[in-house]
């Protein structure tokens, strides 16, 4: 059953820039899936728009519908946005030392939740707050509901803020790059944390990162954004194995060997556009070595191929198909 419908998002900033392009996904729930790009490509934004955190004096959604389980939230007034946040989407951040309250116990913000959604008496609250705790794998949750987030280590303290987001039970996750500040073994930790919730409590979960390996062991789906545009999106296997936008395999092709690499890494050319300086036409073609005058001069919609209609690529010359260069880009 389909959860959200992302449809023809665009955000723009004071200059009228659309930050975030006409970006259209779905999320089923249950389902986990993966927004992939450089840093810049308008992944973090897109998911805020969602969530309708924008800071109003920069940012602005300039069109588009999300539909969450049939509404539109982009319509509702900002006190029925207000019952969604939290109760019906919920966020981790990337750095839970910046959105979680320092003078504040881990118990105090999960049972906050827990009162204000819920109605729970303080006793019940606190209760649930120590299950919750247990439920993300925090050691003696009952003696450390009473800690404060200085006393919880990077990665329990990420725990703890997944916990807090949980409280609310929301239907859908967004994770914006929860393992970013966390040493390998705690990053693993976390991602299976994730998978399991999803698995167990039903919960769909957007990742974004820029990590395709994060992407092949957590997914069911990907979506890759470039330039505030989206790019490519399919199942993780089809993209993975065969991708058809020339970012996406540049992206793949950077991916550290697991073992037995040799040689130097390999990169993509070139640095990702900054919005006052967007492109015309594909804002990919001055770094894509299959850029033709028709890519530099026409924008590419994104369409499904001959033989998945699940798998979609906005590109004039999609990779596995010949194409004969126009001119050197």
């Amino acid at each position: 059953m389909t959860l959200l419908q992302v449809s023809h998002l665009s955000v723009a900033n004071r200059q009228g820039i659309a930050l975030v392009d006409d970006v259209s996904f779905s999320l089923n729930a249950g389902e986990m899936l993966g927004l992939v790009g450089e840093s810049g490509s308008g992944k973090t934004v897109s998911c805020r728009a969602l969530m309708r955190l924008l800071p109003p004096d920069a940012l602005r959604i300039a069109g588009g519908e999300v539909l969450l389980q049939g509404q539109n939230i982009l319509a509702m007034t900002e006190r029925q946005m207000a019952k969604i946040r939290g109760r019906e989407i919920g966020m981790i951040f990337q750095n839970p030392s910046s959105h979680l309250n320092p003078i504040m116990s881990i118990g105090a913000q999960i049972a906050e939740s827990r009162r204000l959604h819920f109605g729970a008496s303080a006793r019940q609250a606190m209760a649930d707050a120590v299950e919750l705790l247990r439920k993300v794998g925090i050691p003696d949750p009952a003696q450390r509901v009473k800690s404060y987030p200085h006393e919880f280590s990077g990665g329990m303290r990420q725990r703890a803020m997944i916990a807090v987001a949980l409280a609310p039970e929301p239907k859908l996750l967004i994770a914006d790059e929860p393992t970013t500040a966390l040493d390998v073994t705690v990053q693993l930790q976390i991602l299976r944390l994730l998978m399991e919730l999803r698995d167990t409590l039903g919960v769909a979960i957007v990742m974004i990162t820029h990590d395709l390996g994060v992407v092949a062991q957590t997914c069911d789906r990907i979506a890759v954004m470039y330039g505030g545009r989206l790019c490519e999106t399919g199942g993780k296997h089809q993209v993975l194995a065969g991708a058809l936008h020339p970012y996406t395999q540049g992206l793949i092709d950077c991916q550290p060997a697991s073992e037995g690499g040799r040689g130097r890494l390999v990169t993509i050319d070139g640095q990702p556009p900054v919005a006052e300086h967007f492109p015309a036409g594909c804002r990919f073609h001055p770094r894509c070595q299959r850029a033709t005058q028709n890519c530099q001069a026409q924008q590419p919609t994104i369409r499904t191929t001959p033989t998945d209609a699940t798998h979609l690529a906005a590109c004039h010359h999609p990779l596995g198909h010949l194409h004969t260069p126009e001119a050197p880009c």
